[in-house]
């Protein structure tokens, strides 16, 4: 897959920044404390948390004596402080620095949105406690009635409580993003032209340097070994915890932990190009893109600022008409627009969308496009590409059959040896089933190629070949016995066969075929059990396909279609009514991906630039598929749970604050009504991190 790198990598960032309802003003959110760190419009969430962590301990500290000195809070507690000149004015003083200190901010993040006229959360909040000051500094300087400072006073607090809370929790939810960012080592051992070694910083690393990782050092960047031979832990990166083994020609990953041998590596790529660095982005850019539920919940929050107004209004009328014009009105119309704050509404979908964007980063699921893992919940049908997909695109030995005097063993131990210097792809399929037995090659000699037919040598004295039908030809040799209807399955499947004659006699046959990966059969019966069909895709013979499908238990089977057709397959399932993935390998299944509802590219961690498609495999796992349906419906089940938690707070609070169980004597302060809103957005909170927990059926490491 060839791709250009820098348009899907970023470099290590020193803050990470990840989404919450604060995003930009495009969507009403508070651009007024943006910072940019390399990308437009991202929050600087460790500068706010501290931000709101200060100023709140400092407001809860100026809030006790405003609630010592609030003649309510007095007598309900039945206790006076002593007065003195001026200790009527504590209260409003310590009440008017908390406003303008702890209040102030949420004002200042109000105004994009009145900018864009797009009311949301900040201008409900910044409503709220600027209605609670006014009418209680107007109830002070008439002496008409006690306001509610320490109402005020305490619904700043929790308003930058939770805010505090909100950030913490959604700094910690990107903590995959922040383990990431410290993966890549600051120094590398950069080998000189006279064999020596030099520390360097990684940033001065160059494309085609020679460098020494050390066992148990980080890789510094992405290469290729040139010498040494160990085994490098993937696990950060592909999710695989079994070490994987380097050797000369194999590539390595920078930010992976090297086992216990050294390994020179040629640098192939540093800084923004390696393949940690897009990992980082694709998993950035996920989380700063919106869901249609977190839309939803957006337009909600605008929403809810009409209907809190709508709410006063009706409760200003109905309790004039009721009562007459009284204060008492007026603190009920001062209720219901402080405890309309939607906050639990700003923190329900956010926070979900880090989380999940982390556990699949974690789980070796790249997620490019929010809406392709929130869209994967209503897939019914998937459709897979055969070749490096559901096989692993290489020949391997599926069968085997022998003459009667001839054992495994040897038969292997000889087609190792006149296979040992090919190339050639059913060459190499038969060199790997004599190394996977642990047979050692022969000893054979007067080795040549047979061309368009096989290879020859000589072997205890008798002549050796290993080819297929051609040979036989070649050599006047008739299929009889087993070797026949052996031949003649293997042909009905599809697969090629490779025969051993020595001296003039067939001694063996091999039936080749692309190797079916060990997880694909997992995978299709998950797949099932959770009500998807799955189909299959590929341009090789009916028979190669059938073959497949029928040892896998795949639905459907389309065979022989050309690269430039296959997005027309995904078109006409979709005219069936169906919601299609497709899961290819980005390359040539490019328009089939882009075609598809959910487009899923099988990568490898060394390739995460793949445009096409919205959710990126780092594995070519077929079981990572089944853990994406698992991951999207659990994220949305997430996601409805907390708007219901959201939404139900202001369902019953609203009517509440206006008053209508006044007539039982039940009458809902300002204070209580904050109270409840921050434990809504507790709950929330808690909510999303349950997410977590979220446990695959299947287990790919």
């Amino acid at each position: 897959m060839e791709h250009k790198a820098h348009e899907e990598v970023v470099q290590k960032p020193e803050t990470i920044s990840t989404p919450h309802h604060h995003e930009s003003v495009e969507t009403s959110d508070h651009s007024s404390h943006q910072h940019n760190h390399g990308h437009k419009g991202h929050v600087d969430h460790t500068g706010h948390e501290m931000m709101f962590r200060n100023r709140f301990w400092v407001c809860l500290v100026l809030t006790v004596p405003v609630l010592l000195f609030s003649p309510m809070v007095q007598e309900w507690f039945g206790f006076s402080m002593p007065e003195f000149p001026g200790s009527q004015l504590i209260g409003p003083v310590f009440a008017i620095a908390i406003f303008l200190y702890g209040g102030v901010p949420f004002l200042q993040m109000a105004v994009p949105e009145i900018q864009n006229r797009q009311p949301g959360m900040m201008l409900l909040i910044s409503l709220a406690i600027t209605v609670a000051f006014l009418y209680s500094l107007f109830a002070a300087l008439t002496n008409t009635s006690a306001g509610f400072f320490w109402e005020m006073a305490t619904l700043i607090d929790i308003m930058l409580l939770g805010h505090w809370m909100e950030m913490r929790s959604v700094r910690q939810a990107s903590g995959a993003l922040n383990e990431l960012a410290k993966l890549m080592p600051d120094e590398a051992e950069r080998i000189t032209s006279d064999g020596q070694t030099e520390t360097v910083k990684v940033s001065d690393l160059s494309t085609n340097d020679l460098i020494l990782v050390r066992p148990g050092a980080s890789v510094p960047a992405d290469g290729q070994v040139e010498e040494g031979h160990s085994e490098v832990n993937e696990a950060m990166i592909t999710g695989e915890s079994k070490p994987v083994n380097k050797e000369p020609g194999v590539k390595v990953i920078g930010g992976t932990i090297n086992g216990d041998g050294s390994l020179r590596v040629r640098v192939t790529a540093t800084g923004d190009e390696t393949a940690l660095a897009g990992i980082m982005r694709l998993v950035e850019d996920a989380q700063n893109s919106k869901s249609n539920t977190q839309l939803l919940a957006d337009k909600a929050a605008g929403w809810l600022f009409y209907i809190a107004l709508g709410v006063a209004i009706i409760t200003a009328v109905l309790w004039t008409l009721a009562v007459g014009l009284q204060l008492d009105v007026l603190e009920r119309v001062v209720t219901v627009l402080v405890i309309a704050c939607p906050h639990a509404l700003g923190l329900a979908i956010p926070l979900v969308v880090a989380i999940s964007t982390s556990i699949g980063a974690q789980s070796g699921i790249l997620v490019r496009d929010r809406m392709a893992l929130e869209n994967a919940r209503e897939i019914d049908t998937v459709v897979f590409d055969k070749t490096g997909t559901l096989t692993e695109g290489r020949f391997g030995v599926v069968d085997l059959s022998l003459a009667d005097d001839w054992d495994e063993a040897r038969t292997l131990s000889l087609v190792a040896a006149m296979e040992g210097d090919s190339e050639h792809p059913i060459a190499r399929g038969l060199r790997e089933k004599a190394e996977e037995s642990g047979a050692k090659p022969a000893q054979v000699s007067d080795f040549e190629a047979i061309k368009g037919r096989g290879v020859q040598a000589t072997y205890e004295g008798e002549t050796v070949y290993v080819g297929g039908p051609r040979l036989l030809d070649m050599l006047n040799l008739e299929l009889t016995g087993e070797f026949s209807s052996f031949t003649d399955r293997a042909s009905g499947k599809g697969q090629s066969v490779v025969y051993l004659v020595v001296g003039n006699q067939i001694t063996a046959a091999f039936a080749l075929a692309d190797v079916i990966r060990p997880e694909s059969k997992q995978a299709v019966e998950r797949l099932h059990k959770m009500g998807i069909e799955v189909a299959m895709l590929t341009g090789d013979s009916e028979a190669v396909a059938q073959s497949v499908a029928s040892e896998l238990g795949i639905d459907t089977v389309f065979a022989q279609v050309l690269p430039e057709n296959k997005d027309q397959k995904i078109s006409d399932l979709q005219k069936q009514g169906k919601k299609v993935a497709m899961v290819g390998d980005g390359v040539n299944d490019a328009p089939a991906l882009t075609r598809a509802d959910v487009g899923i590219a099988i990568g490898t961690g060394t390739d995460v630039a793949i445009e096409s498609a919205g959710l990126i495999l780092v594995k070519s796992n077929p079981l990572d598929v089944v853990k994406i349906f698992e991951l999207s419906r659990a994220t949305y089940r997430k996601m409805i749970q907390n708007l219901i938690w959201a939404t139900a707070y202001n369902v019953v609070a609203l009517p509440l604050a206006a008053g209508i169980l006044a007539p039982v004597g039940f009458i809902l302060s300002p204070a209580v009504g904050a109270l409840f809103m921050s434990l809504s957005t507790i709950i929330v909170a808690i909510n999303a991190q349950l997410l977590r927990r979220t446990e695959f059926t299947v287990q790919t490491a």
